[in-house]
């Protein structure tokens, strides 16, 4: 089955879908994504790096999981979905933390280009053992959130662009991301909204 990329406008509008292997390119289209950082009991956040043979930004070390959602799916079921499938973790609480966080970045003469929600995962008392999927993520490690967000702001840690831009905005929300404000899903733009036409 091909895997459908949802595009958008400069409005947030949808305009068509694109299969997920041309997308990607020296000129990609504005598309729909989602990234998300996952947290254990403790209070640490499960850094990934890229699997090494991936199309865009491959080997760079990120957030936990990102991906996109499909054209008549909801963008939480997408995170969900997508944590189970790379990481092999099952998330119940997941909150929408930036809803209008957007990007475009390029690597290696490909470029990324999206309309990119930010969620927050906690994971419960359970197991945190994570299962990879290696076409996906090369290596992962929890880190506490406060040691991952001083280095990589400070410069000591490499990340992707779009976790470097992203942890910069997290950290206004607060030190401790359990206490971060939610956002409705009406915040986000119209083309993820579950009320769009």
């Amino acid at each position: 089955m091909t895997e459908l990329v949802v595009l958008a406008d400069a409005q947030g509008n949808r305009i068509g879908t694109m299969p997920k292997a041309e997308v990607h390119h020296a000129d990609t289209p504005l598309h729909l994504a989602f990234s998300c950082y996952v947290f254990d009991p403790a209070g640490r956040l499960l850094v990934t790096r890229r699997a090494l043979d991936k199309a865009t930004f491959p080997g760079l070390e990120t957030n936990s999981v990102c991906g996109h959602p499909g054209p008549e799916e909801e963008l939480a079921d997408a995170v969900v979905r997508r944590a189970a499938h790379e990481l092999g973790l099952t998330l119940a609480d997941v909150r929408l933390v930036l809803p209008n966080y957007a990007y475009r970045a390029e690597f290696r003469g490909v470029v990324e280009h999206e309309l990119c929600p930010v969620f927050a995962a906690f994971m419960g008392d359970g197991t945190t053992t994570v299962t990879l999927d290696p076409a996906e993520v090369h290596e992962s490690e929890w880190v506490p959130w406060a040691v991952f967000s001083a280095e990589v702001l400070g410069g000591a840690r490499d990340v992707s662009p779009w976790s470097r831009e992203q942890v910069g905005l997290l950290v206004m929300l607060g030190p401790d991301p359990r206490h971060w404000p939610v956002s409705p899903l009406t915040a986000l733009p119209p083309a993820f909204r579950p009320d769009r036409p």
